[in-house]
């Protein structure tokens, strides 16, 4: 039984094991180099008078933040539909 469970736990596994370089580092250079410039584009975003644009460039903007922040955050994350099924699975299959 519990190797059913270990089965069904198994495709959340690689997503936690990374291939990143010696030390204590998380993240690559390249990959600062890019967050970098999207902080950047995001200060400058945030710097700008909104007041004069029109509602479908602010639309636009704001689709572009979004855009950037889940670029920044990435991860994998799991819908509460999700979790309430693997947590019925768990209990059906124990």
């Amino acid at each position: 039984m519990s190797m059913v469970v270990a089965m069904l736990l198994l495709p959340f596994v690689p997503a936690q094991s990374k291939n990143l370089p010696e030390g204590n580092s998380t993240s690559l250079p390249a990959d600062a180099a890019a967050a970098k410039v999207l902080l950047d584009r995001l200060s400058e975003i945030d710097a700008m008078d909104k007041s004069t644009l029109k509602a479908s460039e602010k639309r636009a903007l704001r689709k572009e933040v979004r855009a950037i922040k889940n670029d920044l955050n990435g991860g994998v994350y799991l819908s509460v539909g999700a979790i309430i099924v693997i947590i019925l699975l768990l209990i059906i299959l124990l």
